[in-house]
Parts: structure tokens; sequence; C-alpha cells
């Protein structure tokens, strides 16, 4: 059975190029321009899309962590403070949309809660992206499944058992898993892409990836038997 899905124009899945994601998450620091330069860079790249985040702070915040204080570019304050200091606002992401049609490379985020799915309906991205950390979050899961796009999950931190629970909330069709170590950066005797392919066996409906954390990536764009998507870190 061929594995595959559509992410905008592409078809992503067996006997297909790989899908190269640039990972820009917040790395801009909350300024528009910079993310803009890092989208032109990835264009330039020949990566097919780019990756941000998005959260709701007081939502996907922990309660604890909330008031702690931490060092940042703009100094030492509160983590929640921090926290909306990097996120982007709906004109942002339009500037950020618009720039991307002008580069010719499609975007989309990953959803840290249920809030951050209704914020992203306004855009025409081509899937949702389930952080490492939320693949536990079934409720999540489910509530970016109603959306009808393709959902992509990652499986850092996971065991095989919140992995296959993770699938089962989620459900195989339209639907991407990227082996992840969440080691950054992770050296090559870490990554263990065997998994790759028992993900495949486990999911013989679902494509399967890597989302790669490592510094000096070069992802063939060619179709190869494991890795049809790439998530190379920029």
């Amino acid at each position: 059975m061929t594995r595959e899905i559509k992410l905008g124009n592409r078809m992503v899945g067996d006997g297909h190029p790989a899908y190269v994601i640039a990972e820009i998450g917040i790395n801009h620091n909350g300024d528009v321009g910079i993310a803009k330069e890092m989208i032109s860079a990835a264009a330039h790249a020949g990566a097919d899309a780019v990756k941000f985040q998005k959260r709701t702070p007081d939502v996907s915040t922990p309660e604890a962590q909330k008031s702690q204080m931490r060092e940042t570019p703009w100094g030492y304050i509160p983590y929640i403070e921090y926290r909306y200091k990097v996120e982007f606002d709906a004109a942002q992401y339009r500037e950020i949309d618009r720039h991307c049609k002008e580069k010719g490379i499609a975007w989309m985020v990953s959803v840290w809660d249920e809030p951050a799915v209704d914020f992203m309906e306004q855009f025409d991205t081509p899937a949702y992206k389930i952080p490492s950390a939320s693949l536990t979050d079934h409720a999540l899961l489910k509530y970016a499944r109603k959306t009808g796009k393709p959902i992509i999950i990652s499986t850092g931190m996971s065991t095989m058992e919140q992995i296959h629970k993770g699938v089962k909330a989620a459900g195989e069709e339209n639907l991407v898993v990227m082996h992840c170590t969440s080691a950054y950066p992770c050296e090559p005797e870490e990554l263990n892409l065997k998994m790759i392919r028992r993900s495949a066996a486990n999911s013989p409906t679902t494509p399967s990836a890597t989302r790669d954390t490592k510094s000096d990536s070069s992802p063939r764009r060619s179709p190869s038997r494991s890795a049809r998507a790439w998530w190379n870190v920029t």
C-alpha cells in the first residue's frame, strides 16, 4: 500500500521527493524582520516550507513557571513575559504569509494548545504540527484533527506505547509520524534512524520521516526507502 499525503500542492510519501521543512520556531525573538530574513534564507536553500511555533502563553505555560525569572534578550524578566514577547499576532502572521508567498515557500506552525489551533484557522497552512511534548495531549491531537488538515506528529522523548496511543488518538488518515530524538544538536550515533522503518511497519498507511536536529544536516531531495520528509534545522 502506498503511503502518501498531500501537503499544500506537494505529495509526500512513498516514491516522492523529500519534503524539507526549515525550523524557525521562536528564533526570530518576536521580530518579523528577522523572521522574514530566515524565510528568505530557507527559500534560497531550497526548503519546501518553514515552521514556526504558536502558543497561547497563559494556556501552555505551566502555572509554576509563569513567575520564574529568566535571562532573556530583554533582560531578567518573568518567564510568562518572555513567552509573550516571542509570539506573533495576526497582523504579523499575515505579513509572514505574504512574504512566504512572495518567496514561493509554504509555512506552518506547531500548535501547543487548542486556542492556538483556533487562531491558526484564519490562515491557509498545509498542515498542523503537534510538538513532541504534546504527543500525549490526546485532546489537542483530536482538536487539531477536527480542522481537516493533515497532522504531523513527532516522537521525541516518547515511549512506543505513547507513540501508539498518540497515533490512535490522531487517526492514521492524513498523518505523518516524524522520528525525533529531542537532542539539540543530535550526535550521529544517537539518531537511531531505524526507528523510521519501525514506525512505518507499525503504521503501514502513514508516511514516516525524521525530525532532524543535527546542525550540519544536508538532506537529499530524492526519494529514499526511509525518510520521506525531513525536518531540517537551520
